[in-house]
């Protein structure tokens, strides 16, 4: 690049036999004194070395010589000032290339460099050459870096040391050599050619836009060195980072034509802060809408919080997405859980709150809530410290009254919490490497669609994904592997939960999950839960086994199917239930179990598949289906593959509606149970009364409430052994569980029967 060539830039000044009117002994700027006329110089016409040439005597300590025309100094420029003289007579001076910096309304500009290096003259008649480089950036052989506040410049030199001597110059030159500095074809723009300074603490945020401005789709350079940046730098160009930066937390660095980790990685030279920063700028420019790690393994040394890296941002509805690569818990005590105790105060009439808190101020908001009457997954929503208060996610089910409540802070290596709301937010193929460390995700209180998939979420410490509120409403969580840090424990030792959630709408389909405590504790309705592998086995013969799937309420309208679920059951409860006896209409409602393959080992003979546990009288079930599953257990027989755990209260067999459980299948399993139940009942001599066994196969141990229909399969005859063709009818809930049912008689007979008997009406 030479701006006199391919811009006709003057850069040249006139020579010395054009008049000395333009050359003067001070400063060069308007008004100063000339050369003109001066008694200390005077032209030569034909000087052996130079020709046409300019003797001077130095009379004063510093001799000035500069020329008063402005010579403009463009961003990205480069000029070299050259001068050749020699000595006559006298004594022998010192010379050097100096200038003036001119800026914007011809003002000074000060604090800039506007002499090059000194060089003494020794012998008389002896040719030197002396020259001195000037442009806006601190470049190799620059000797006066002025910045971009300069925009032109007096140049010429300066005679130092004694007096009296007398010197002839060559006409001075200068010249543009920017293409000295210039890379490979001119595909590189340098921030230094724009007055960027990588000493740490120099505001290089107009030399970074200058650049940008110039680059023009080219490539920016930012070369070795620390480059503060005090205010927000967007790049419109591609920019290639061989130092780094550095910013205040609520300044963005926006890369929008390489916008990825790896670019942030080289500008910040640390791959955590490269992240949050990363993360910063996903959320606050639409020109990308998901941030790719590029495959990298990410050290994370402490909780992230994802609201604090983006402080103008306290809630996010626009989709964005962060994928593939790797987040790793490095080893740090920040990963520690916090536990806190405080006396609380919880009325089930308002049943999300805990009010006369003590030491409310310390404790956190994202704490599990653990006490008397508290169930699973219970965490701190927010609270007010004026008010003594606390929110909850979830309702406690006996907790009336003053008690000692212990809060446990888990540490999540991504903590959304902070943001009030995040809505349509996604992490795709990432590892979250928990390292037995810490948790993975913590949600923001409230959002829809928080989406995940293809990610692992391995060995995390306490959680996988957390809700403390209602930001898992309508979350997605696909095709996922939840790996847990306690695969060696026995079932019975085992704490960690891969999530929960508590709103509705939520999606979990196509997932693994190896040996949790629980895999999914589910409160809300409208879930889906499909196609998922669940193990939760270990190798105890006659083991407990817990559940996989926590399904919390009571109308739940939700569907679990096609999924694997092994060595696990499921659990339906009301736990959150402020009230939990039952004085409404639903009850136990709207569950569909459909198509899944269950299977166990080396359990204890009472295990079950499908669990139902009431906090409270009075619960009934209303909308029940388990159609076309596989039972199996092996190495050793249970029982029943359904039951009720009346460890707090009993179903109401008397209320049951609309249960459905048939077309299952059962092997190694005792009570091999159906409703309607199919039931073949041969009576061998004639009776007028026929006691009906279900022989414990009608679903819960229900009672048997209705019969579809009775169907002879041959002759009923009487006693004389004539046929009788009139039907029986039925008494309903006999025998001491009130599970058997009994055929009345006209008369009389006996013969084989059919029926179809329901715990249902």
């Amino acid at each position: 690049m030479n701006k006199a060539i391919t811009d006709g830039v003057l850069l040249m000044p006139p020579a010395f036999q054009n008049g000395l009117d333009v050359w003067s002994s001070e400063d060069g700027t308007p008004g100063s004194d000339t050369y003109d006329g001066a008694p200390n110089a005077v032209l030569v016409a034909s000087d052996p070395d130079f020709g046409n040439c300019l003797e001077l005597q130095k009379t004063v300590s510093t001799q000035k010589l500069r020329y008063m025309g402005d010579t403009p100094l463009l961003p990205g420029c480069y000029l070299q000032i050259k001068a050749r003289i020699k000595a006559i007579s006298g004594n022998l001076p010192a010379v050097r290339i100096a200038a003036w910096a001119g800026g914007a309304g011809g003002v000074h500009v000060s604090g800039v460099t506007e002499v090059a290096g000194s060089t003494t003259l020794t012998t008389y008649g002896e040719v030197v050459e002396i020259t001195g480089i000037v442009g806006a950036g601190t470049r190799g052989g620059v000797d006066m870096p002025w910045g971009t506040a300069a925009l032109y410049g007096h140049f010429g030199i300066d005679l130092t040391g004694a007096t009296g001597g007398v010197v002839r110059i060559d006409d001075i030159e200068v010249i543009d050599i920017t293409s000295i500095y210039l890379r490979d074809m001119l595909s590189l723009v340098d921030v230094r050619d724009y007055g960027a300074v990588g000493d740490g603490t120099t505001d290089n945020k107009a030399a970074f836009n200058a650049a940008d401005d110039a680059a023009n789709g080219r490539r920016v350079l930012v070369p070795e060195g620390d480059y503060h940046l005090g205010g927000t730098v967007t790049f419109v160009s591609p920019v290639t980072f061989e130092g780094t930066v550095n910013m205040p937390t609520d300044k963005m660095l926006l890369l929008t034509k390489n916008f990825d980790f790896s670019s942030y990685a080289a500008a910040f030279g640390n791959e955590e802060l490269a992240f949050k920063k990363a993360f910063q700028a996903l959320l606050n420019n639409s020109d990308h809408e998901s941030l790719d790690l590029g495959g990298r393994k990410i050290a994370i040394t402490a909780p992230i919080d994802m609201q604090a890296a983006v402080p103008n941002r306290a809630s996010y509805a626009t989709r964005r997405v962060i994928r593939n690569g790797q987040l790793e818990a490095s080893s740090s005590p920040a990963w520690d859980t916090e536990v806190f105790t405080s006396v609380a105060t919880y009325d089930p009439s308002d049943p999300r709150t805990l009010s006369n808190v003590a030491n409310i101020a310390t404790i956190p908001v994202g704490a599990l809530v653990e006490g008397n009457g508290v169930g699973r997954e219970v965490y701190v929503r927010s609270k007010n410290v004026g008010a003594g208060q606390i929110t909850l996610n979830a309702a406690l089910y006996d907790a009336d009254g003053t008690q000692n409540f212990t809060f446990r802070l888990f540490k999540y290596m991504l903590d959304f919490s902070g943001f009030s709301q995040l809505s349509k937010f996604g992490m795709s193929d990432i590892e979250f490497q928990c390292n037995n460390r810490c948790s993975a995700i913590r949600l923001a209180p409230t959002g829809i669609t928080f989406n995940l998939r293809d990610c692992f979420i391995s060995r995390p410490k306490n959680r996988g994904i957390t809700s403390i509120g209602g930001g898992c409403q309508g979350m997605l969580i696909d095709q996922c592997q939840f790996l847990s840090s306690e695969d060696a424990l026995d079932v019975s030792d085992r704490i960690t939960i891969a999530m929960n959630t508590n709103a509705n709408d939520v999606k979990l389909r196509y997932n693994r999950a190896t040996r949790f405590l629980h895999f999914a504790v589910l409160a809300g309705s409208n879930s889906m839960i499909l196609g998922n592998h669940l193990f939760q086995g270990d190798t105890v013969t006659n083991g407990v086994r817990s559940a996989c799937l926590v399904i919390v309420g009571t109308y739940t309208s939700s569907t679990i199917s096609n999924n694997y679920i092994d060595n696990a059951h499921i659990e339906w409860t009301n736990e959150q239930d402020p009230t939990p006896t039952n004085t409404g209409g639903f009850s136990f409602s709207a569950m569909s179990i459909a198509d899944n393959i269950f299977l166990s080992g080396d359990v204890a003979p009472w295990f079950s598949y499908i669990v139902i546990k009431p906090h409270g009288a009075n619960h009934f079930l209303n909308g029940l289906s388990v159609t076309d599953n596989r039972f199996r257990s092996i190495n050793g027989n249970i029982d029943r593959a359904e039951r009720v755990d009346t460890s707090f209260a009993d179903l109401d067999f008397t209320r049951s509606k609309n249960v459905t459980f048939a077309g299952n299948t059962y092997h190694g399993i005792g009570a091999q149970v159906s409703n309607p139940l199919r039931v073949r009942h041969t009576e061998g001599s004639t009776a007028k009364n026929w006691d009906v066994q279900t022989d414990g196969e009608l679903p819960f141990g229900g009672r048997a409430r209705g019969v579809d229909g009775i169907v002879a399969l041959d002759e009923i005859t009487n006693a004389a052994g004539s046929t009788v063709y009139s039907m029986p009818y039925v008494q309903l809930e006999r025998g001491a569980n009130n599970d058997n049912i009994r055929l009345v008689w006209e008369q009389p007979v006996q013969g084989e029967v059919s029926l179809a008997i329901r715990i249902d009406k």
